[in-house]
């Protein structure tokens, strides 16, 4: 409760003292030139010391001792020249020269250039190291105008003590110092915004960490306009991190910097801004990822590079390059148009060549047009791939790339790219009628085109398409295009998905949807808040410090392949085995690369924004008590989470063996069987270690089977048990058999599905119709039969009956023959007056008769 209070005392003093800073670290950003590779662009100095003027606070004498102090530092700082190693730059190269020099370098350091591991020259307090006397005469004038509470001076003295730029060292306290005092004199939004920084990652121990403090500052730099806080602000909301989850807050900051990154992708050329975000990537992917190559989620599995060794997934860009520069002189305009592309677009290793790209654009249309624009060939294929090169060359000349601003000649490139159906010269003609570029506006003519390009899947037209339908009313259409460009990352659509999400256009208002969107076009933008391209050249020039800073400001605004880097730099724990302390040519780690607290933070952040290798890491760190008391169940609770998304072979290996050896859950060598399975399952390279785990396992479990051990044992896969079944059993059996025809046949038997049901319910109808029917005929059969054999017997009766009736009236006929005349036979039982044994129709009995009951 007092801490809290005193957070709220706390607010309201810098609320009374906030104002927005003049001395912003974006305009600095813009006036000072970079001073060494890797480096913060605010660290150098100004161009001219005219610009020191704009960052002067209003009243205050530009004529002041001060003032002047500050522009003497910064000509000197512009003078200096920042030491550079050229060997230490030295990168490896494609080709045999070009390794052999790579290697012959690391020999040489490794031969010459090695000595006794110096202590880390990066200090939490103050440094010992000693200052040039250019660096030290600026540092004593900066000092004295910051003493004077020159707002300049402070923001200088912060930079360098925080950034270490024109090579002062690194000293994170007198850096927090400085931005305290520039926060509190003028309320500088970027000096709030460092300090949050500082307080959020507690980095080079210059302070206690404290969330609830960090979101404070972000609070107050993200109210003065800072867009790193904005962004920073938002992110700590969305995630709950110092404060409860606010989706209403998340997504208003979210917005004011999705706003900002719109306006940005708007501005330029017509056509606005070309975002490729080719500077963010993880740095562990570029190694296999986490856990290496084969281990790794991202390099096994469904993810696992599965190309024979012949082919083109495993070239770099230069081998490709060479490859189809090789086609192309052979007369391979595919290739050739590729080329213009590569150099059109750019790479993460090579920079866009706009003339280069021009040329081989050039070269194919040339190919299929003369200059008069009369078409020189019937060739289908070749005419398709000039329509491409045409849309580019056109786009060229209507954005003014490498080539003067022309709307004529785009006009001219389009329409001969048109008559082939390229979906580019389409989607151009579009925006130049939609904006009036050298046509009349027509935004019905436009629309066409548009409908044209979008009917062939392009992003943009379809993006613009919504945007128009929008614009007349027809929500639902325009969300179905809006949806069309967003499967392909197109940033206007995500941000016209948000608005109408956040506003509840045509559908109920979703606030976690709204926001997923803006997070999706802020970090589209990374060029307006973030320093991925410093952070990755300075990885690259092997300055890992500067590296980490840039990954960690990136990493605190949301972006979680900077969490995920940033963890993978603090991360000490990359094998069980490490020689890194006995080879004498690795680098030692510096302090500020040994922090397994807050490499565990970044991991379980990066986590949460679904990294599976990330989740995996972070139960291994549980397990470990890496950062943290050791958790088993957490631990386990990780494994468990990555290993239901059927991807991470690692984390079932892993719970295999929690389960074999009882951490965290109840030891069960049978259950630790099923999760080394279903690892060899997910990932066909882990045979051998599963195999080898196997192996262990099953001599545990026999041995606790034979000295009757507590631990449930591996068991024997049950065996389906044989039963004579009686014919009223196997009858009930077959009728209840979903599949009677087809009982045993293989899945592969039936090339082609089964209509689902249909075809199994006819089947079913069928033979029940025709087992009633014969059990119908076979009932009738058996009634006939017993009626046959009921009749048969009474004849026989009867007729039995009447021989014997017949002997006893022979004799006393015979006696009365001998004695005198033959009396009349008395009548037989049952014999009619007629002498026959059939009643007649009017007798009562003549029904049972009918019926086969006579005599009964």
């Amino acid at each position: 409760m007092k801490v809290r209070l005193l957070h709220c005392i706390w607010a309201l003093c810098y609320l009374f003292g906030v104002t927005h800073g003049l001395f912003e670290r974006t305009a600095i950003k813009k006036n000072l030139p970079q001073t060494e590779p890797g480096r913060n662009p605010t660290a150098a100095a100004p161009e001219s010391t005219e610009s020191v003027t704009k960052w002067q606070h209003e009243g205050k004498d530009n004529g002041s001792q001060a003032s002047v102090a500050v522009q003497e530092a910064l000509s000197i700082l512009r003078n200096m020249r920042t030491p550079q190693n050229r060997l230490a730059r030295f990168e490896k190269t494609s080709g045999f020269v070009g390794t052999s020099m790579y290697y012959a370098k690391e020999a040489f350091f490794f031969l010459f250039m090695n000595g006794p591991r110096t202590d880390d020259y990066l200090q939490t307090g103050p440094s010992e190291r000693k200052l040039s006397k250019p660096l030290a005469k600026a540092v004593d004038l900066l000092d004295g105008a910051a003493k004077e509470q020159d707002p300049d001076a402070l923001f200088l003295l912060a930079e360098m003590n925080f950034f270490g730029n024109y090579t002062h060292p690194r000293n994170y306290k007198e850096a927090f110092r400085k931005y305290s005092d520039l926060a509190s004199l003028n309320g500088n939004s970027s000096a709030q915004h460092m300090i949050g920084f500082i307080y959020a990652t507690g980095i080079g121990d210059a302070v206690a960490r404290d969330q609830s403090r960090a979101l404070m500052y972000h609070t107050f730099a993200a109210s003065g306009g800072n867009t790193k806080s904005q962004m920073t602000a938002a992110y700590r909301h969305h995630s709950g991190i110092g404060t409860p989850r606010n989706c209403n807050e998340a997504a208003y900051w979210y917005k004011n910097v999705a706003d900002k990154a719109i306006a940005f992708s708007r501005s330029g050329p017509p056509g606005g801004q070309i975002l490729h975000q080719k500077d963010i990537y993880r740095l562990a992917d570029e190694n296999g990822g986490v856990y290496g190559e084969g281990a790794s989620v991202v390099s096994s599995g469904l993810n696992a590079n599965k190309a024979g060794p012949n082919s083109d997934s495993h070239a770099n860009i230069d081998d490709v390059l060479e490859y189809l520069d090789l086609m192309s002189r052979k007369g391979d305009l595919k290739a050739t148009f590729s080329l213009g592309k590569l150099h059109y677009d750019g790479t993460r290793t090579t920079k866009r060549n706009w003339k280069t790209a021009r040329a081989y654009f050039r070269i194919v249309a040339r190919k299929y047009w003369a200059r008069d624009g009369s078409v020189l060939t019937e060739d289908d294929g070749v005419g398709r791939v000039a329509a491409k090169a045409a849309g580019y060359l056109g786009r060229m000349s209507l954005r003014g790339e490498g080539m003067e601003q022309s709307f004529e000649k785009a006009l001219v490139w389009f329409k001969r790219g048109l008559a082939n159906g390229d979906s580019l010269c389409q989607y151009e003609l579009g925006l130049m009628y939609l904006n009036g570029f050298g046509v009349r506006k027509d935004a019905v003519t436009a629309a066409d085109y548009f409908k044209e390009a979008a009917n062939q899947d392009f992003t943009a037209a379809q993006s613009y398409l919504g945007q128009l339908f929008l614009d007349q009313g027809d929500v639902s259409t325009a969300i179905r295009y809006f949806d069309l460009a967003a499967r392909h990352g197109h940033i206007e659509a995500f941000y016209h998905l948000a608005e109408i999400s956040n506003n509840g256009i045509g559908r109920e208002r979703s606030c976690g949807v709204a926001t997923a969107y803006y997070k999706l076009v802020a970090e589209k933008a990374e060029t307006v808040h973030s320093a991925f391209p410093e952070a990755n050249d300075a990885y690259k020039n092997g300055d890992l410090e500067t590296a980490l800073v840039d990954y960690m400001m990136a990493a605190e605004q949301g972006y979680e392949s900077a969490q995920a880097n940033v963890a993978y730099l603090l991360d000490n724990f990359k094998s069980i085995f490490s020689l890194d302390s006995l080879l004498p040519w690795k680098k030692h780690r510096s302090s500020l690369l040994q922090n397994t607290v807050l490499a565990l933070i970044y991991w379980t952040r990066s986590a949460k924004q679904s990294n599976i290798d990330s989740m995996v890491k972070m139960g291994d760190y549980y397990l470990g008590g890496h950062g943290v008391e050791a958790d088993m169940e957490k631990a386990a609770a990780c494994y468990q989470t990555a290993a239901e998304t059927h991807q991470s072979a690692q984390a079932r290996w892993n719970l295999g063996w929690i389960h074999e050896n009882g951490l965290g859950v109840e030891q069960d060598f049978h259950l630790a069987k099923r999760f080394y399975d279903q690892a060899l399952e997910t990932n066909q390279e882990a045979y051998l270690p599963v195999k080898m785990s196997l192996i262990k396992l099953r001599i545990r479990s026999f041995w606790n089977t034979i000295t009757h051990g507590k631990v449930n044992s591996i068991q024997s896969d049950p065996k389906p048990n044989k039963k004579d079944f009686s014919f009223n059993e196997w009858l009930s059996n077959f009728l209840e058999d979903p599949h009677p025809y087809y009982h045993g046949a293989e899945d592969d038997d039936f090339p082609d599905p089964l209509p689902e049901n249909d075809y199994l319910d006819e089947i079913d109808e069928s033979i029940i119709e025709s087992l009633v029917i014969l059990g119908l005929a076979g009932a009738l059969a058996f009634l006939v039969y017993y009626r046959q054999q009921r009749q048969n017997n009474h004849r026989r009766e009867m007729e039995r009956q009447q021989q014997q009736s017949q002997s006893q009236s022979q004799s006393p006929q015979q006696q009365g023959t001998d004695q005198g005349p033959r009396q009349q036979d008395a009548p037989v039982p049952g014999q009619q007056a007629d002498g026959g044994f059939f009643p007649p129709p009017d007798d009562p009995n003549f029904g049972q008769w009918v019926a086969g009951g006579v005599g009964h």
